[in-house]
């Protein structure tokens, strides 16, 4: 059973992940090398608290986890049931992680790989006992987003896939088990699809990028929220898709590179919210009143999905 759980790495995902596992119950070690990403950490855990709280997610009957933040990564790592690594999306970095991780932990604890899309394979090339490593992909936010998925790698023991997949959903989550470890799971996969499509529409002049977002946002996102792709196949009629796929699909964008547009603002260090200006221009106070907005919203459409509105 896992009851004792490390996080290296905090970045974007680790405050929140730590604060869904704690709610869960469990007990959390969270490291990181940088100072800096500890103390923003720690800020970030009390914000993660009180969405969870607005999303009316109890602790179990036998209370509520903790949360320790260490610069130590042995400290983390001993007594771990479950090491998360959640380091930047560099497989050298990984790599180092899983080498230093590999001489502080035994055969039975379970390392997984809270990687956006590299293969689970290719990282557990790197490390001893590969039965025992996964891939567990939080969605951002993860305090709030409810899914992960769950990636067996060549290697990977089916007893660790059922493990993680049923610790997720002891503490209220929802797994999703990918089938095959191809380059950016699923979500991602579907994801970058639909963001291709858009950017070049917009680089095309097709569309200018606010009318682009109110027509995801409140089109195909206001549906696929409630009705998912595959069931939206069934509502619209396989007829319909079938006939305007052969005639539509030829036309999209099937570009294997980067959007110029994307490389030229990226180039001029305009990487989007953390720069202050990307597709949108944005103020620290925007940005301020924009999580906390995007944040209420997030919650409230997760309580009516879940019917509890």
């Amino acid at each position: 059973m896992i009851r004792n759980i490390a996080i290296i790495g905090l970045g974007t995902m680790g405050p929140g992940m730590a604060a869904r596992l704690a709610r869960g119950g469990l007990q959390v070690v969270a490291y990181d090398v940088a100072p800096a990403a500890i103390e923003r950490a720690r800020s970030m855990l009390s914000v993660a608290e009180t969405v969870l709280d607005a999303l009316g997610i109890a602790p179990p009957s036998a209370g509520v986890g903790t949360v320790r933040f260490t610069d130590d990564i042995g400290d983390a790592i001993s007594g771990a049931d479950l090491v998360i690594e959640n380091v930047p999306e560099n497989i050298s970095v990984k790599a180092d992680v899983y080498r230093t991780v590999d001489g502080l932990i035994g055969p039975d604890t379970i390392v997984a790989s809270d990687t956006s899309g590299i293969p689970i394979t290719k990282l557990q090339a790197h490390i001893s006992h590969p039965e025992r490593m996964v891939g567990m992909h939080w969605s951002n936010p993860p305090h709030i987003i409810p899914m992960i998925e769950v990636i067996a790698g060549e290697k990977t023991a089916p007893q660790t896939v059922a493990t993680i997949r049923d610790l997720i959903r002891s503490i209220g989550l929802l797994p999703v088990v990918v089938k095959k470890d191809v380059p950016g799971f699923v979500e991602n996969r579907v994801l970058y699809a639909l963001l291709r499509e858009a950017v070049d529409l917009v680089e095309r002049g097709v569309i200018d990028p606010e009318d682009l977002d109110t027509c995801v946002s409140w089109g195909i996102g206001y549906k696929i929220a409630v009705i998912g792709p595959m069931a939206l196949l069934d509502m619209a009629g396989l007829d319909i898709y079938k006939s305007v796929s052969s005639f539509l699909n030829a036309d999209l964008s099937n570009r294997g590179d980067v959007a110029p547009m994307v490389l030229e603002k990226t180039n001029a260090s305009k990487f989007g919210i953390k720069s202050g200006e990307g597709m949108f221009s944005y103020t620290p106070e925007q940005t301020k009143a924009l999580q906390g907005e995007r944040a209420r919203k997030l919650v409230a459409v997760r309580r009516i999905l879940e019917g509890r509105e």
